[in-house]
């Protein structure tokens, strides 16, 4: 299968795919692009990891879908944004997606390939995506599933945290599978419930049962549509769950002709399981841990009052005092469970509530993670990010992915395709 990697990063999804089958899963076109830095950081560790062949690093939005390569499957951690539709001022029946959104890239790309374009889409974003935004719960994943629908999609997705199926982290994210009709895995689609349950690629790769009941068929699945006949997807945009009463769509669910079934499902996992303990650069490795990680008895409390619990006054520019209420995290961070979701601002030495602190089995010092750990977190090659600095480094692993989940959602369709 020809493979495009778009939003790159570091390439979480080409090293997940490559673990599969490197020659089944064949990367042919990249594009990383960061518009907010001068330095193209993680475009940099993509080209020292996989080459500069095929890889391009500038805007997508000016990249015509002309100079992007054919291929089988475009994969793609798409940023979060307002997905909101809009009509086109200057021509009545036009659509406009809110500018700058990343989404109508994939969107375009998709629409101007018309018969050639990908049979698979696998995208991944925040969990959030299926309830924002906050006053149309739903809307900006309504938007996407119809664009899908309209471009001639089948589309099944699934929230999974990492840590519910062994991996190291707990973080939870959304990934999506879209399959282009009359390809191999959307004319095996028969039943929606079975789909879901037992017959789809994420049910095969990380298998659930229903949240509410117990049994694997216990809950009904009563299908609603996005749209009403005759809207546009600027109709729906102003209109889907316009009243913000519902939560429309739970954690699975798939959407076929407009038409969507959704139910709330739970991990169904028994094997074993890693834990930050077990990632940790012990041994020989130890010598990576520089004396800047470990934290200074001068800091340990500002360190001690920003993880703990807080119940104080605090009082506004303009002077208005109210209660501050926030609960206390574990500190330091407990080995023999999988680690809390990396966030970008891991790195560096200032003290944070979010960053990990661990107590070194090697010393009993409490000490930071070091880049090392974080990749082996997302469940990246040692080593992948150097050449950068470690504050960017933690930067890099904030924004990535798991690769174990693109690695398993991945040997499932090789094994269907192959």
């Amino acid at each position: 299968m020809k493979v495009i990697e778009l939003f790159a990063g570091v390439g979480g999804f080409r090293v997940g795919l490559n673990r599969v089958d490197e020659n089944f899963f064949d990367t042919v076109w990249s594009n990383q692009f960061e518009p907010a830095t001068k330095r193209q950081h993680a475009s940099e560790v993509y080209v020292a990891r996989f080459g500069s062949k095929g890889h391009v690093n500038a805007d997508i939005a000016t990249v015509k879908t002309e100079d992007i390569p054919d291929h089988d499957m475009l994969c793609g951690g798409f940023p979060c944004q307002d997905y909101s539709v809009a009509r086109n001022l200057g021509q009545a029946a036009g659509l406009v997606g809110k500018k700058g959104v990343l989404w109508w890239e994939i969107e375009r790309i998709v629409r101007e390939k018309g018969e050639r374009a990908p049979q698979i889409l696998f995208l991944e974003n925040v969990d959030r995506l299926l309830i924002s935004p906050a006053m149309q719960r739903g809307r900006d994943f309504a938007v996407i599933l119809q664009s899908l629908a309209d471009n001639g999609y089948v589309v099944e997705w699934r929230v999974i945290n990492a840590a519910d199926y062994g991996m190291p982290q707990r973080r939870r994210r959304t990934y999506i599978l879209a399959y282009r009709k009359g390809s191999p895995i959307a004319s095996s689609i028969v039943d929606s419930a079975s789909w879901l349950f037992r017959d789809g690629v994420f049910a095969s790769a990380f298998p659930v049962v229903n949240k509410d009941v117990n049994g694997l068929f216990g809950a009904q699945l009563f299908p609603f549509r996005l749209k009403k006949d005759g809207d546009d997807l600027a109709d729906l945009s102003q209109k889907f769950n316009a009243e913000n009463k519902l939560r429309p769509f739970e954690n699975a669910g798939i959407m076929i002709d407009g038409q969507v079934w959704s139910v709330r499902v739970e991990s169904s996992y028994s094997g074993p399981y890693t834990t930050l303990g077990d990632i940790l650069a012990l041994g020989k490795e130890h010598a990576l841990v520089k004396d800047e990680f470990y934290i200074p008895e001068q800091e340990l409390s500002k360190w001690e009052y920003l993880k703990g619990a807080k119940h104080e006054v605090r009082r506004t520019k303009e002077g208005f005092e109210f209660t501050y209420n926030e609960g206390g995290m574990a500190f330091p961070d407990a080995l023999d469970k999988p680690s809390r979701t990396i966030i970008t601002s891991e790195g560096g030495a200032t003290a944070s509530r979010f960053k990990h602190v661990i107590r070194d089995p090697e010393n009993g010092r409490l000490r930071r993670l070091i880049p090392l750990e974080l990749e082996r977190l997302n469940m990246f090659p040692d080593g992948h990010t150097e050449g950068q600095n470690d504050t960017k480094r933690a930067f890099l692993m904030g924004n990535a992915l798991v690769c174990g989940i693109v690695t398993r959602i991945g040997a499932e369709i090789c094994r269907r395709l192959k």
